[in-house]
């Protein structure tokens, strides 16, 4: 028999766990749970012995074939496959690659701190583990950390800041755990000079921001994401905890941020004005619930959509110049806006802005630092 993706697909599970052999030792076991495990299967110095190669559907026929032939051609050249693989695991315990590395910061240090842990893998795996991946994490040096710096701000020099601070962590990581004996990112400078850009944004922004995107059409945002910033700014919280807002934590008139989701690890009660209540809707669920339901919007979204709608192309900068009045009732900024897609015509702000811009305004109607929302 030789096996195939429809017969593997199609194993059902039994009352005990089962195996099927194709010849020579290439193995798949069946659990009553339905979980189906890749094996190689042979006898060394007279004992069963078995391998495990894989899981099925992580691991495909064809990979798990592939690791099979090599465990096969060890064997049959007389060297014990399963004493190889205890002395590779060893090796890798004593003396992890990049690739092992990064996966033991995601898993162990990262995902249990971090709620932007899936950005820090993002940047692992495209920027991080094609150039190390295989490399002993012990060896890597300075000048590799300069050399690979140097060519991510040749196209993106904020990332490359940005992936220079995610390397300093991880190394501090393995720094801990006596993987490396130092930090290879010290004294390795960031790639440029980031200017501050938070701000407050002034009575008549607010005026233009707010009533674009109370307006359909104007700007190029969903309803759930124009409600969600306008929310930002009568709160005053963290964009993070608006969009994860959840039925659940409304109580009438106040919104309960569990400690699990707070910055600050506290739980904190927000009381809802009428208009905070009419943005939020009666919707049960998640409020700014992401087209894949179940799930809310991902943060990240909200900075995009900033980004997509008030950066303005250059070539676009000149043509019109910043005015504190509604920008669907200037015709003559009208038909900039149409050809910049609708672009705000105003300075540049992110979604955390707009909690800094109520603070702000609390502070100028003369509100104590004791109920102040700060920064």
């Amino acid at each position: 028999m030789k096996f195939t993706d429809a017969f593997i697909k199609n194993l059902k599970p039994e009352m005990a766990k089962y195996y099927k052999r194709e010849a020579n030792g290439f193995t798949v076991k069946v659990w009553p749970s339905g979980a189906k495990i890749w094996l190689y299967v042979y006898t060394c110095d007279g004992k069963r012995k078995e391998i495990k190669l894989g899981e099925y559907p992580a691991m495909k026929l064809a990979d798990a074939r592939t690791k099979y032939n090599e465990a096969y051609e060890l064997h049959k050249n007389g060297i014990d496959p399963g004493a190889v693989e205890r002395q590779e695991k060893q090796e890798r315990r004593l003396a992890p690659t990049v690739d092992d590395l990064a996966d033991d910061y995601i898993k162990k240090w990262a995902k249990p701190r971090k709620r932007s842990w899936e950005g820090d893998k993002r940047t692992l795996d495209v920027e991080i583990i094609p150039k190390w991946g295989k490399r002993k994490a012990n060896e890597i040096k300075r000048r590799d950390v300069v050399l690979l710096l140097e060519e991510i701000a040749e196209r993106a020099p904020v990332m490359a800041n940005r992936t220079r601070a995610l390397l300093s962590k991880m190394f501090n990581f393995a720094l801990e755990r006596e993987i490396v004996e130092v930090n290879p990112c010290t004294g390795v400078k960031p790639a440029v000079k980031e200017e501050p850009t938070s701000r407050a944004l002034a009575d008549d922004e607010i005026k233009e921001l707010w009533i674009a995107l109370d307006t359909p059409g104007v700007l190029h945002v969903s309803p759930e994401v124009s409600r969600c910033l306008q929310l930002i700014l009568l709160t005053g919280q963290r964009p993070g905890e608006v969009i994860g807002m959840h039925s659940a934590e409304i109580d009438g008139t106040w919104w309960t941020i569990p400690a699990e989701r707070a910055k600050n690890g506290r739980e904190h009660r927000i009381f809802l004005t009428p208009m905070a209540k009419e943005l939020i809707g009666g919707k049960t669920g998640y409020i700014f619930e992401s087209p894949r339901k179940g799930k809310a919007i991902a943060v990240n979204a909200l900075a995009h959509v900033t980004r997509r709608n008030v950066e303005m192309p250059k070539e676009v900068k000149d043509q019109a110049q910043y005015s504190p009045e509604p920008v669907q009732q200037k015709e003559a900024d009208q038909e900039v806006l149409t050809t910049t897609r609708r672009k705000l015509v105003m300075p540049k702000w992110t979604p955390h802005d707009l909690r800094r811009t109520a603070a702000t305004k609390l502070s100028e109607l003369g509100y104590t630092d004791e109920i102040l929302i700060r920064s």
